[in-house]
């Protein structure tokens, strides 16, 4: 269950925060937090299993507690508002093969927008936050 859990949540961190998985791979500690991670849920996954639950509910029980800190992805909001409000240059972004880099160096670029509106789940919808963003991104991409 740990290996299968560790492998779960290593791809969701490389679909949804791949400016995580580069820092972790720079930092070469992508084992180190994934069994951290993973050793931290298994008394959850302990408990389900005693209480008869099939694996793959356990699993993804597992999975979502494992990913909450993760989410919203600031990478997919980015990458969306780059694709939506700036077509021309998510395509050549996309074409070139520096789409991921580029959205990488934009987390960073604003992550004080993030910050300051403290970028979460309940107000990844809020105009405000996606203006300051798409202002953000024209500034890096000018």
């Amino acid at each position: 269950m740990q290996g299968k859990l560790m492998e779960k949540l290593w791809t969701y961190i490389v679909h949804n925060n791949p400016e995580l998985m580069l820092r972790l791979q720079e930092e070469q500690s992508v084992t180190t937090y994934l069994e951290e991670k993973v050793k931290a849920i298994m008394p959850m996954a302990e408990q389900l299993t005693s209480a008869g639950k099939p694996d793959y509910i356990i699993e993804e029980l597992c999975l979502d507690d494992l990913t909450a800190e993760l989410k919203p992805s600031r990478y997919l909001y980015i990458r969306s508002v780059l694709e939506e409000e700036f077509p021309q240059e998510y395509e050549r972004l996309k074409e070139s093969g520096t789409l991921t880099y580029e959205v990488v160096n934009l987390i960073e670029s604003c992550k004080d927008i993030f910050s300051d509106f403290d970028f979460n789940i309940e107000n990844e919808a809020d105009r405000h936050l996606r203006y300051a963003i798409i202002g953000q991104v024209h500034t890096y991409l000018t």
